[in-house]
């Protein structure tokens, strides 16, 4: 009998709960007429799982989340991860933890269990417009920054009560609007968070160079200085179009006026927009930064390899071997490729669920081949053999 990759995810993780863990497992007989089959240990390197942090205010729905941690046993410190704020209120509907999967998994390689929480109103967390900052002539940070620390803490506390992640040791990191919420949290810091980062952060621009109430948000770092003590970390780019150079050093003097611990780095320009130096790309640019800055503090670890690219199909020209290095490229889970015995193929990435992404990318294969069977799910090998069938004979992917 055949597992679900969604099932598989549950059973593994009630294996680590239980004290096994996903390394080494060969070949388990869970005493149900179903076997687990032997993961190698480059796909079992880092584990992932899909979450509905609990909270009240969210409803039953709770807030979406997602978490990128080692393979192993051992209880991980958590790296809270919080995202930013489109100019757009109708592009908050789009956002999705998964797409912050390149970026949780540069923590996760440090040692971290990295969690990117969507807060109340983004992706699929409910919430509407709670977090709203008000006209834009006297914006209002504070109320909006409450609600997204309340958000973070709701997340905290549902992580302390997990046997795989511990709050003990913890750090929390931000980009833009996730910035602002991270520099908050550190002002009612939470028991056990160590160190915190922010880039880009702040909230409120509408255009390039335009931020509604500037002063009042400028007040708003002010305020958070007086009782944060929190080691940070603040980096901005020198050519930030949401927060450009003068207006970042004063939310940095405002904070410092009040008794805040911060480091600033004025990154050098990145790109058309600097404000986008926090990203998947820019990996390069940004993470000596979190290597300094974790040294000095004793966080740091000699980072974990990134999965090794798995291998393309043996039956592969060198067309399609190209378009298998794009779906190994892509850092969008969830994620799936399916391959026809002619050599036709079909992927697909960014699904909400695994189930999602492998029906697509089987459908997407059956375009070209009567016959599809799963090559590859997220970053692993596939391990079942789902296949995709059609009645229409189709013609043989270019």
């Amino acid at each position: 009998m055949a597992l679900s990759r969604k099932l598989l995810s549950l059973l593994i993780a009630s294996l680590g709960v239980l004290g096994l863990g996903v390394l080494g497992l060969g070949v388990l007989d869970l005493g149900l007429g179903l076997t687990l089959a032997g993961t190698p240990a480059r796909a079992a390197q880092f584990y992932t799982e899909d979450l509905r942090i609990p909270m009240a205010e969210a409803g039953p729905q709770g807030l979406e989340a997602f978490l990128v941690r080692p393979a192993g046993t051992k209880r991980y410190p958590l790296a809270l991860l919080s995202h930013g704020s489109p100019r757009s209120f109708e592009d908050r509907a789009t956002m999705s933890a998964h797409k912050y999967y390149g970026i949780a998994l540069e923590y996760a390689r440090r040692g971290f269990a990295a969690l990117i929480v969507m807060r109340r109103g983004y992706g699929t967390s409910p919430g509407g417009r709670v977090d709203s900052v008000g006209g834009c002539t006297n914006a209002a940070y504070l109320p909006a920054a409450a609600v997204a620390v309340a958000d973070l803490r709701a997340t905290i506390d549902a992580m302390a009560r997990r046997t795989d992640v511990t709050t003990s040791g913890m750090i929390a990191a931000g980009h833009s609007a996730g910035g602002l919420a991270t520099v908050a949290l550190t002002a009612q810091a939470p028991s056990g968070l160590v160190a915190a980062i922010s880039f880009a952060g702040g909230r409120g621009s509408r255009d390039d160079d335009d931020v509604c109430n500037p002063d009042g948000l400028v007040q708003a770092f002010a305020t958070f200085g007086k009782t944060s003590r929190v080691p940070m970390l603040w980096v901005y780019a020198t050519n930030d179009l949401y927060f450009g150079p003068d207006l970042a050093r004063r939310f940095y003097d405002g904070f410092r006026s009040g008794g805040g611990n911060a480091k600033f780095i004025a990154a050098p320009a990145y790109g058309d927009d600097g404000h986008y130096l926090y990203s998947v790309v820019a990996r390069p640019q940004w993470t000596p930064y979190i290597d300094a800055f974790l040294r000095e503090r004793g966080l740091g670890h000699d980072a974990l390899s990134a999965p090794d690219p798995l291998p393309p199909p043996d039956h592969f020209n060198d067309a399609a071997k190209a378009e298998f290095a794009r779906y190994l490229a892509s850092t969008m889970p969830h994620k799936a490729f399916a391959v026809s015995p002619n050599g036709g193929y079909g992927w697909r990435s960014g699904r909400n669920t695994v189930d999602d992404a492998q029906r697509d990318s089987l459908a997407a294969c059956m375009k070209w081949s009567p016959t599809c069977t799963l090559y590859a799910v997220d970053d692993q090998l596939a391990s079942g053999s789902a296949q995709g069938t059609a009645t229409d004979q189709v013609s043989r992917a270019r």
